[in-house]
């Protein structure tokens, strides 16, 4: 029996409970891991409210790391003991132990903590596609801009940080002069409070009117329009949240009208789809990390039985960096 959190219908924080559930053994392409933590994401919110429908009952949580304590036949880049952390579907995470498909969890260099380990997974490997694989028709150099929404959060600090490395000039908006100030000293080139000023003007003008060759968009219907206005002509507008709220159908036409732009909605789950993407994409992971170039700023810790307050947290914008739930 484990600790696990559950939904038994889609709703607010209110609807997940604390339970025991059985964990079995894993077959063949599972593994069996003790969790050390678990990563709190938007895309758990998601789910949890319905936004994305799944299957119910559902046991939420989409990132943890731990120690694997059993393996299932055919598995063989894991091995009983091993420290370990994974982003991956299906959801489960929020539980002390799991049994789950091996593919997309991956060896934890020692140098890297549990803790950090399970902050880091989904953000950071969401911003290495975003930044490293998302990228506009004529590609990224060094001085180029880009506008990153939401930048204070768990994806926009690693974002931060990795442009910098990269020497992009990154724009990156926040709802409070807090949180700009955080954006700001982890790596953001310019900073705009989205809540007092009109971000699309501002960068015309930290662009001298040229605007930005992509925006990094996971707010969605609230920062969708004036986003477009932000690119520059076969400019990449790359959709990958909607904490916002959904954005809503568009007529293709306007992408022509606005510089023949690009719009692409990107989702994790398709670049960690097989075992050799999400290695090669964790090695890009670890090896930034432990450079020191990205450093993972865990900035809320609850308690696995606190999680609605998490959420609640999470959803009132409260939290900055990452947030984890403790064992």
């Amino acid at each position: 029996m484990t600790k696990a959190i559950i939904i038994e219908q889609t709703g607010g924080p209110e609807q997940m409970k604390l339970v025991d559930v059985n964990v079995g053994e894993p077959g063949a392409g599972e593994i069996r891991i003790r969790h050390h933590a678990i990563g709190l994401n938007f895309i758990d919110v998601y789910q949890r409210s319905g936004v994305y429908a799944l299957p119910l009952p559902l046991q939420l949580g989409m990132e943890a790391a731990g120690v694997v304590e059993a393996v299932g036949a055919g598995v063989t880049h894991l091995k009983v003991g091993d420290r370990a952390a994974y982003a991956s579907q299906p959801p489960g995470a929020y539980c002390e132990v799991r049994v789950m498909p091996a593919k997309c969890v991956c060896k934890l260099p020692d140098a890297i903590s549990f803790e950090t380990g399970a902050a880091m997974m989904l953000k950071g490997l969401t911003a290495q596609y975003l930044l490293r694989k998302t990228l506009p028709v004529e590609g990224l150099k060094a001085g180029d801009f880009v506008l990153f929404h939401a930048a204070a959060g768990g994806v926009g600090l690693i974002a931060c940080q990795w442009a910098k490395a990269l020497g992009y000039q990154l724009i990156g908006t926040a709802g409070s002069d807090e949180k700009c100030a955080l954006a700001k000293a982890h790596g953001a080139a310019h900073v705009i409070n989205y809540s007092n000023e009109d971000f699309a003007a501002r960068v015309k003008e930290i662009t001298s009117g040229k605007g930005v060759k992509v925006v990094y968009d996971s707010v969605g219907k609230d920062t969708w329009d004036k986003s477009l206005d932000c690119l520059s002509p076969f400019g990449l507008m790359a959709s990958f949240g909607n904490a916002s709220g959904v954005v809503p159908p568009f007529a293709p036409g306007m992408l022509g009208a606005k510089g023949s732009i690009y719009v692409t909605r990107q989702t994790l789950f398709t670049h960690i789809a097989t075992r050799e993407s999400t290695q090669a994409m964790a090695d890009d992971l670890f090896a930034v990390v432990q450079s020191g170039a990205v450093k993972i700023k865990i900035d809320q810790r609850y308690k696995l039985e606190d999680v609605q307050q998490a959420h609640r947290d999470l959803e009132a914008r409260k939290t900055t960096g990452c947030t984890i739930l403790t064992l």
